[in-house]
């Protein structure tokens, strides 16, 4: 079945006054998956990336211009192309940084909209139905373009579509309560027009979404009503101009929504795949009146598959680009992720067998609609009857639960039947029958858990998370509810499974596992590769003290002393400094390890700068030195003796390592620099840095010799011994 995931907010919008549009004009996708163009109503153009939810670069015209359409990336010449004040073109990189400067040309007929599909050249479309290709309209911008629409029709909706190599560019027209499609052949230069039939009187669509499948160009549109209609054009069939006479473009109904009392205001229907169609704006058919959805329907079984609530006003957009629904509402533009499987009979009714014993590898039997529709279980091949088989038919006596009825025993059931029953119905199950599932589970349990104290399956919540079908965002309160059973075996799972934990989750992780006394920690059972990483570095704080990466550790007191006089003489031997000590301090692990295990999980986890920055400011001058002298010491520990990362152990990287000092000391700078406690692990800081510095200014010296090196050709022939000499000019 489809499936809705946990969405999070790409920007924030700023809608008009009386809240009647969004403020968004469009949004398309530009040179991959992860990135899109987001252009608003007035003057400004964002790029974002949308795993990071940041923006990238943002253009703005001058007060007064304004944005007349969605701005498109033309990946074969990697520009981003626009429209101002409806006749002026506009084309820039994202290198340039002031749009006013950039490549600009004003052509003769206003435009309606700018189309590129990926690989494509870009398409004008003007407001009067002419269509030009880009590079031909720049050509001669003032060149005159042709009136193709009647007197009083108007373009509502337009998209372009590759179908045979060929483009399409289609778009909707609305003259006198008549509707009309017209769809234009690029190279070869022919147009088709279309009379949509009529609707109910007055009601013109809300929305349309076009896809090609099976040479047939598929046009969908949504009425105020709920009813969504299909109707099919064959690219084979079109032929030449026809002129002005319109043909009648014959529908059928895929979809009759539930539209409650009244009619849809802002809705919008959305072509997924073949059989699956997003809508937003149409009410949930078991929810309660005054309350917006986002729902994935199945057309071909007319199932309601998905649904998610949405929050503030719905203004009837809807986006789809790479398994992600793009959809404004309120004052926050949201992404959110989605799945369409194919699609069962049995999978649209949620009757879909997920056990599977073992019989199942016996003969199969043929099944029948009773199985499906009723749940009936299909009788066992009685040709070869095994003592196994024997055994399965004894131990089956009590009926095996499914899914739904797991999810209804949670909720009351005492915690030994809960994991009993959720153990057998993994054992039963493959993973991927149970995906969906999986995360339905998880927030059951948290759910039970936060709500009943006495009840929590440790056990069970880690088995799910093993699974890798979980993330954060399908159970949010997942990782709290861990840190507050003090559960930190799950804490590092969640760690290391989950991949969008968020900055002030990740935050709270730091703050409970630095805070922790270190007998707590060394009860927990943590992953064994984790431990056994920190033994292995815990075990070499009495070895030899080497040189790497141009740090050796003998040097911090010459580099804090130079720091301390000013530059002036070392006072003190090695000899004295030898008598002094034989580990320095900052050579022993500040923390238990288990605790540094945990610390470890945190380094590692994925962050965003700008988002992580104010979470670290909540921790205590204390926890920030106690992390910092943690950080200083795997980067001694790194540096010595040439100290790899262990392969097959999990472990911080150093670029992660200093990441995070750098992160410390952004966030906590000045409250470091007026405690005392932290004056001598600043100046060990800053003999790191010195040494890099002092490391990267020798390379600098070497590194056309170095070069030379990589050229040379190396002898083919070398025996067991052979000394070779290489002349550096």
């Amino acid at each position: 079945m489809a499936a809705l995931y946990e969405g999070y907010t790409l920007c924030g919008l700023v809608p008009a006054q009386n809240l009647s549009n969004s403020g968004i004009q469009g949004i398309e996708a530009e040179r991959d998956s992860d990135h899109v163009v987001v252009t608003d109503s007035t003057r400004s153009v964002t790029l974002y990336k949308v795993s990071d939810q940041k923006p990238l670069g943002s253009w703005t015209v001058k007060q007064g211009q304004t944005l007349t359409c969605s701005t498109v990336y033309n990946s074969q010449t990697k520009e981003y192309v626009a429209v101002t004040d409806n006749k002026v073109i506009r084309i820039w990189k994202e290198e340039d940084i002031i749009l006013d400067k950039a490549f600009k040309a004003t052509v003769s007929s206003d435009v309606w909209r700018v189309h590129c599909v990926p690989g494509g050249e870009p398409v004008a479309l003007f407001q009067r139905g002419a269509v030009r290709l880009l590079d031909s309209l720049l050509s001669a911008p003032q060149q005159s373009i042709e009136e193709v629409l009647a007197q009083e029709e108007a373009i509502r909706w337009s998209i372009t579509v590759v179908a045979e190599t060929q483009q399409f560019v289609i778009f909707t027209t609305e003259q006198k309560g008549d509707h009309f499609l017209y769809l234009q052949r690029l190279n070869p230069n022919t147009l088709q027009r279309y009379r949509l039939e009529r609707e109910e009187p007055g009601l013109s669509p809300l929305s349309f979404s076009a896809s090609y499948r099976d040479k047939h160009i598929r046009l969908l549109y949504l009425y105020p009503n709920g009813h969504v209609y299909q109707s099919v054009v064959s690219v084979r069939g079109l032929g030449a101009d026809e002129g002005a006479q319109a043909l009648p473009l014959p529908r059928s109904l895929l979809l009759g929504l539930p539209v409650g009392e009244g009619l849809l205001e802002a809705a919008s229907a959305l072509v997924l795949d073949e059989a699956h169609v997003a809508v937003v704006g149409v009410p949930h058919p078991s929810a309660g009146a005054g309350k917006d959805f986002l729902c994935i329907w199945n057309t071909n079984f007319q199932t309601l598959q998905a649904g998610k609530e949405i929050a503030g006003k719905i203004y009837g957009q809807l986006w789809s680009y790479s398994s992600k629904l793009f959809i404004p509402h309120g004052k926050t533009l949201s992404v959110i992720p989605y799945e369409c499987p194919k699609s069962s009979l049995a999978s649209a009714l949620g009757k879909l067998r997920q056990a599977r014993t073992e019989e199942s590898k016996a003969p199969a039997s043929v099944p029948s609609w009773n199985n499906i529709l009723h749940g009936e279980k299909a009788q066992p091949s009685r040709t070869v009857e095994t003592r196994k088989t024997r055994t399965n038919r004894k131990t089956q006596s009590a009926p095996a639960l499914t899914t739904d009825q797991v999810l209804e025993l949670i909720k009351t059931a005492p915690v030994e039947e809960v994991q009993k029953e959720v153990e057998g119905l993994f054992s039963r199950a493959d993973i991927q029958d149970l995906q969906l599932s999986v995360g339905q589970l998880a927030s059951s349990l948290v759910s039970r858990s936060l709500a009943d104290p006495a009840f929590y399956t440790p056990s069970t919540l880690a088995q799910l998370v093993h699974t890798q079908c979980l993330c954060h965002s399908v159970c949010p309160d997942l990782v709290l509810l861990a840190l507050e059973k003090k559960d930190y075996f799950l804490c590092q799972l969640c760690l290391q499974f989950f991949p969008d934990i968020p900055e002030a989750v990740t935050c709270a992780c730091l703050k409970a596992f630095i805070s922790m006394p270190d007998v707590d920690a060394d009860k927990a059972s943590l992953d064994p590769d984790s431990v056994s990483f920190m033994d292995t570095l815990v075990s070499r704080e009495h070895g030899h003290l080497g040189m790497q990466n141009g740090f050796s550790p003998a040097s911090i007191e010459e580099d804090r002393s130079d720091a301390l006089s000013g530059g002036g003489a070392v006072t003190k031997t090695r000899a004295e400094d030898k008598e002094k000590t034989s580990t320095p301090p900052e050579q022993i692990c500040p923390v238990g390890k288990h605790k540094a295990v945990l610390l470890n999980e945190v380094l590692q986890t994925a962050y965003s700068d700008s988002y992580l920055l104010p979470h670290l400011k909540d921790l205590s001058s204390q926890n920030v030195i106690l992390f910092l002298q943690y950080l200083q010491f795997l980067y001694l520990k790194y540096s010595q003796d040439a100290f790899p990362q262990m392969h097959g152990l999990r472990s911080p990287s150093l670029t992660q390592i200093m990441d995070w000092v750098c992160l410390l000391l952004d966030a906590h700078f000045t409250v470091l620099v007026m405690t005392p406690e932290a004056k001598g692990l600043l100046l060990n800081l800053h003999s790191f840095v010195k040494s890099q510095v002092r490391l990267f200014s020798e390379l600098g010296k070497i590194e056309s010799s170095l070069q030379e090196l990589n050229k040379m050709k190396m002898k083919k022939e070398v025996g067991q011994y052979s000394i070779e000499v290489i002349e550096l000019f």
